[in-house]
């Protein structure tokens, strides 16, 4: 494989959370009187940090979202996940195969840690993920599209930009790798493959990924 590191975005790349995070978070904006569909949630918010939202409504609005905001949408989305949230089909495959090469990977989300352990406890891929392999929009200043929380996870796995490669289902994903200097490849399940633009490749399947990046 020509990449030392294969870094992961968590939500919808190795937890299908994406439908659940997203359906909570247009509910709960439009119980707050700023009506969201679900559709515009995937459009504005996916895989941004919740600092995006209170961004983004101040912008439109002028409103500022309540002090609890951000504790009552994580314990919705959390009691969700309890019963609904499952790995990505195959990603537990991709993981044994990168085990098997002996190429390292993480994850790289911007999601908070709290977020990121709670889904892979209730998926099991806690089992494939040590405590410092896990890297989250906490342990940095700015969120995606920033390059930040790609440029942490490779400096503290030690591995040079240019030697990784971004696993992503986000335009402001494929912005942050791209800002890092990282090759990425777009995982089209959910978004379409024209709004991943500037990746190395595509893909709708796990079971395609590793020949990608063979």
């Amino acid at each position: 494989m020509r990449y030392e590191l294969v870094i992961f975005d968590n939500d919808g790349v190795l937890v299908d959370s994406e439908p659940i995070s997203n359906t909570i978070l247009a509910e709960y904006l439009t119980e707050l009187g700023h009506p969201t569909s679900y559709q515009e949630s995937l459009r504005d918010y996916m895989g941004a940090a919740v600092h995006r939202v209170h961004d983004l409504v101040g912008e439109r609005t002028g409103a500022k979202l309540p002090d609890d905001f951000d504790d009552t949408l994580h314990a919705r989305v959390f009691a969700a996940f309890q019963q609904e949230l499952e790995p990505v089909p195959g990603v537990t495959d991709v993981l044994a195969g990168l085990v098997a090469d002996g190429v390292a990977y993480c994850v790289a989300s911007s999601g908070s840690h709290e977020r990121i352990r709670v889904g892979h406890r209730k998926t099991g891929l806690d089992q494939w993920f040590e405590e410092d392999w896990i890297f989250s929009v906490d342990d940095v200043g700015r969120g995606k599209p920033a390059p930040d929380l790609f440029l942490h996870a490779a400096e503290r796995m030690g591995v040079a930009p240019e030697r990784c490669v971004v696993i992503e289902d986000s335009p402001l994903g494929v912005e942050a790798a791209r800002a890092a200097g990282m090759d990425v490849y777009g995982f089209t399940s959910m978004m379409p493959a024209d709004r991943l633009t500037g990746v190395n490749g595509y893909f709708s399947d796990m079971s395609q990924l590793r020949e990608l990046l063979a």
